[in-house]
């Protein structure tokens, strides 16, 4: 459902009028009326504010259940990346990797 088609159901389920949201959310009327005929984006603080002035949770105006939506399950780590001919680099060896990058890349003193 468009965000501005779900304005319009949840105001006139209300039995609210665009003067309504007005007075509540300081919005002009026009501007709500832009808004529910898809001529104009409102920002999130915008939504935010016709949420409360409709009073209900923020996330109805993009969801049509009743209940909130489950929140995603976590996804497991991707395996590392193998890069060929990369050398990992452990505490152990550390100082011999910086030692072969400092003699690859020479460096341009500034004096």
């Amino acid at each position: 459902m468009v965000i501005s088609e779900r304005l319009r159901t949840i105001r006139e389920q209300k039995e609210l009028s665009q003067g309504d949201i007005e007075e509540r959310t300081g919005l002009k009327r026009c501007y709500v009326s832009r808004v529910e005929n898809g001529r104009t984006i409102p920002s999130i603080e915008t939504l935010e504010k016709m949420a409360r002035a409709l009073e209900i949770p923020m996330y109805q105006l993009f969801y049509d259940g009743e209940a909130p939506p489950e929140p995603p399950r976590s996804r497991r780590a991707c395996p590392p990346i193998a890069m060929s001919g990369a050398v990992p680099v452990s505490p152990r060896n550390f100082s011999s990797a910086s030692a072969s990058f400092s003699a690859a890349s020479p460096r341009t003193t500034v004096s």
